[in-house]
């Protein structure tokens, strides 16, 4: 069990890991049998479910710069991660904190949050379930999204 657990927090990490590389495409792939929610009650058309829509939804969001990176640091913290007996279901709760710099930022840290996320082990292989994003603090993200948080 805590080779499984060590597994879903490598996910957390993988995934902050390729949104700050600007590897969209491999940030999706790690959603290729889960969904992202901004909320557990999201209606289905604000829920992103496998790599296809969840591609589109960091394409549509996130602002890409010259060097093929946002300019991000996502850093994520305070996991705390489960594992299901039987070893097939997980779950996890985590912090997130993202940094961004750019021309015209000087570096600071744009947005706070936390992530609610549960995997499942498909053929040995741990997935991403269902990713929810809580947003609890706002900065200024016009330099890292491409349209403005409600």
């Amino acid at each position: 069990m805590a080779n499984d657990a060590r597994a879903i927090e490598n996910l957390l990490y993988t995934y902050a890991e390729r949104i700050d590389q600007g590897n969209l495409e491999a940030v999706a792939e790690l959603f290729t049998h889960g969904r992202i929610k901004p909320s557990p009650d999201a209606p289905a058309e604000q829920t992103f479910e496998g790599r296809a829509r969840v591609l589109s939804m960091y394409r549509a969001a996130t602002r890409i710069y010259g060097d093929g990176t946002p300019r991000t640091h996502h850093v994520t913290t305070n996991a705390i991660v489960e594992v299901e007996a039987g070893n097939a279901q997980g779950a996890a709760r985590s912090y997130y904190t993202v940094f961004q710099r750019t021309d015209e930022l000087p570096l600071q840290p744009i947005i706070c949050g936390r992530y609610h996320d549960t995997f499942h082990k498909i053929d040995g292989q741990w997935w991403f379930d269902t990713r929810i994003m809580f947003v609890d603090l706002v900065g200024d993200l016009k330099q890292h999204l491409l349209y403005e948080l409600p």
